[in-house]
């Protein structure tokens, strides 16, 4: 797994051993399907250094990072505009991290990168449901004809998992087909956050759950640094208290995608970004 792994600057408190860890943090800087505004390769590296501008310690949480066995592997080394090879890299260090029983927690990149790690947490967990935070539905069949994009990301994870696993929550922008898909075959709530969550977390008690975070479920007056911001989202106290209603559930993977530090000239997503990454190690870390 190392030799397609790259160290740099390291998200705030990893220890610097993985045997010892039990959550892993990978970046994977995949920006090859982007169609609007790029720069989301350059998030993985923007979030880990705002990091050590936030405190290591949760208010809310009352736990800190030393608290948690956590390490930051780096990135994942992605061969420039290779879409399919830059999946099978992501997915094998995924499934590194899976078989060493750890828990993976990958911050993107584009979201198509989700796919790639939750294939592998599927092999895992055949009983996986997956929750999506996100302003787009992702549900297209295919985008300029091509079937894997940020845009058709969860269509093809619902070929994964079926769309009766996939709780879809934010949702505020798709086509018209998108969303008859999503009303048929997914379990597609729009606009709202916190109270859909709050009726699907009892449905999930006992079952694996993965959690993918796109940024722009956050509205761009709290996130404006990503490629496809989308007006009346949450807020960033709510996306954050949604993180700590999925700390009562099995979460067994947790991926944050699409910032673009370009676009964020006051680093207040890369900053909110962070603090999410923060409540997720600390949410989802079993250690007490």
């Amino acid at each position: 797994m190392l030799d397609l792994l790259e160290r740099g600057p390291v998200f705030m408190g990893s220890i610097d051993n993985f045997e010892r860890s039990e959550v892993v943090l990978i970046g994977a800087p995949m920006e090859v399907t982007v169609s609007f505004r790029p720069g989301t390769r350059k998030g993985p590296e923007q979030i880990r250094l705002v990091s050590p501008g936030l405190e290591e310690y949760s208010l809310d949480l009352n736990r800190d990072l030393v608290d948690c066995c956590y390490y930051d592997a780096g990135d994942v080394v992605l061969p420039p505009g290779t879409l399919q090879e830059s999946l099978r890299r992501i997915g094998a260090v995924t499934a590194k991290v899976l078989s060493s029983s750890k828990f993976p927690l990958v911050i993107g990149g584009e979201h198509l990168v989700s796919l790639a790690v939750i294939k592998e947490v599927a092999r895992v967990y055949p009983e996986l449901a997956v929750i999506q935070l996100d302003a787009h539905a992702d549900l297209r069949e295919d985008y300029l004809g091509e079937r894997y994009s940020h845009a058709t990301v969860m269509r093809r994870v619902a070929d994964l998992v079926g769309g009766e696993n996939i709780y879809q929550l934010g949702i505020r922008s798709g086509t018209r087909e998108e969303i008859e898909f999503g009303r048929k075959h997914t379990n597609l709530f729009f606009n709202e956050l916190i109270q859909p969550l709050q009726e699907i977390i009892p449905l999930l008690k006992g079952r694996p759950v993965y959690v993918t975070l796109d940024i722009d479920v956050v509205d761009p007056a709290y996130a404006p640094g990503t490629g496809a911001a989308e007006p009346c989202g949450c807020t960033s106290r709510e996306i954050i208290r949604a993180l700590h209603l999925l700390g009562g559930i099995n979460v067994v993977g947790f991926d944050l995608v699409e910032v673009s530090p370009v676009y964020d000239f006051s680093e207040r997503t890369a900053l909110l970004a962070a603090k999410l990454v923060r409540e997720a190690i600390l949410s989802f870390s079993r250690r007490p």
